[in-house]
């Protein structure tokens, strides 16, 4: 992917709204890592794909500024709602100042700070008809677990940075972040609850469908 292909689909896809574009700036000016931020054609991506789930309520691992979650909720029907967890507490100020700046869109995203894995247990199961993941790449596999308990039958699972730059077609690569994206992209393939695509939009994101339990089959009488 060139710099100007990159250029070329821009052009060519569904502009950002204007919300968008400000939390975009405000995030790579006022935080660290802004390049962690989806950007613009991932976030039309999840915007389209809220929009084929359908889904009634969304669970979000990963907030950081708020834009994938504003992505989302553009997708979403009107009584959809999306549940967003953050762990790092010095952002919420800043995120619920973007929520704040979306309007109604914002208000369809629910904040909750703390751990993910702490604050899924505490969740019942089959809560959620879509979960994005993009939280620490070290709990992967955790949250992947968790998230199967909590995803409808039928309902989907999306992963960011699956493709981790790479890394994970690298033999010898294995700090504690690529061996835990190795590690959750193997136990993705190898269930066989799931039917699992990568796709490689900018660090890879994996679509996970949860298959519905078999009916069990019913005894045929014959009839005379």
């Amino acid at each position: 992917m060139t710099e100007e292909l990159e250029d070329y689909i821009d052009a060519h896809i569904e502009p950002e709204p204007r919300h968008l574009l400000r939390l975009e700036r405000r995030t790579n000016l006022r935080l660290v890592n802004g390049r962690m931020c989806s950007g613009h054609l991932q976030g039309r991506l999840l915007k389209m794909l809220v929009r084929m789930i359908r889904p009634q309520k969304v669970l979000e691992l990963g907030t950081f500024s708020g834009y994938s979650a504003l992505c989302m909720a553009e997708g979403l029907m009107p009584e959809g709602k999306i549940v967003t967890l953050e762990a790092v507490d010095e952002l919420e100020d800043f995120i619920r100042e973007n929520l704040s700046d979306a309007g109604e869109l914002g208000e369809k995203v629910e904040l909750r700070i703390g751990p993910a894995l702490q604050t899924m247990a505490g969740m019942p199961d089959a809560s959620f008809d879509l979960i994005f993941m993009d939280a620490d790449k070290r709990e992967y596999p955790a949250y992947f677990r968790e998230a199967m308990r909590l995803t409808v039958p039928g309902g989907f699972i999306i992963a960011d940075n699956t493709l981790w730059d790479g890394h994970v077609a690298d033999p010898d690569r294995n700090d504690p972040q690529t061996a835990g994206i190795k590690n959750f992209n193997d136990l993705v393939a190898s269930d066989p609850r799931c039917e699992t695509v990568i796709l490689p939009v900018r660090d890879g994101l994996t679509l996970i469908y949860k298959k519905p339990a078999p009916l069990n089959s019913a005894p045929t009488s014959s009839v005379i």
